[in-house]
């Protein structure tokens, strides 16, 4: 993506949805603020707009993150490629869940490079693909020599 298409996106996500997510906080205080509002609603909304805050600031982030430069995933490959490569696996792993009536996923990548695929001091990438595996109850099993890196991951699917 060039840079001016991404400083395009920043500018739309703040014209619009952070303005929208504003715009709903404001209304959420307003009716928090309201005298006739009975205490266990005003309790669901103060969480409504805990919410809120937090996805004004996520969209924040995301829009400096366009503005400076940094892409959310950085690559040696062309952004088409990048691009291609995170929709065939989107679809690959949703046509397992709606259609193959599996109860669990591996999803296996594996390289011939030069190996080191090591949780890091002051590196997060490999930190927070573990992290997210196991928020999804999941495994992952990281073989690295200098031979290459293959990376298991199996999570559990719910049925529907």
């Amino acid at each position: 993506m060039s840079s001016n298409q991404r400083v395009k996106l920043a500018q739309e996500l703040h014209d619009g949805i952070a303005q929208d997510l504003v715009g709903l906080g404001y209304q959420v205080d307003s009716l928090v603020g309201t005298p006739n509002t009975p205490p266990e609603l005003r309790s669901h909304l103060r969480s409504l707009r805990f919410a809120l805050s937090e996805l004004v600031e996520k969209i924040r982030a995301e829009i400096l993150m366009l503005r400076s430069g940094d892409q959310f995933l950085t690559s040696k490959y062309e952004t088409s490629t990048q691009f291609e490569l995170q929709r065939i696996f989107g679809e690959l792993i949703r046509n397992s869940q709606e259609h193959s009536a599996a109860t669990t996923l591996t999803v296996r990548v594996s390289d011939n490079g030069v190996g080191g695929a090591i949780e890091k001091q002051g590196h997060y990438g490999l930190t927070g693909v573990i992290e997210r595996i196991k928020s999804l109850d999941g495994t992952i099993v990281i073989e690295s020599n200098s031979s290459g890196t293959c990376v298991s991951i199996t999570i559990p699917l719910e049925q529907p």
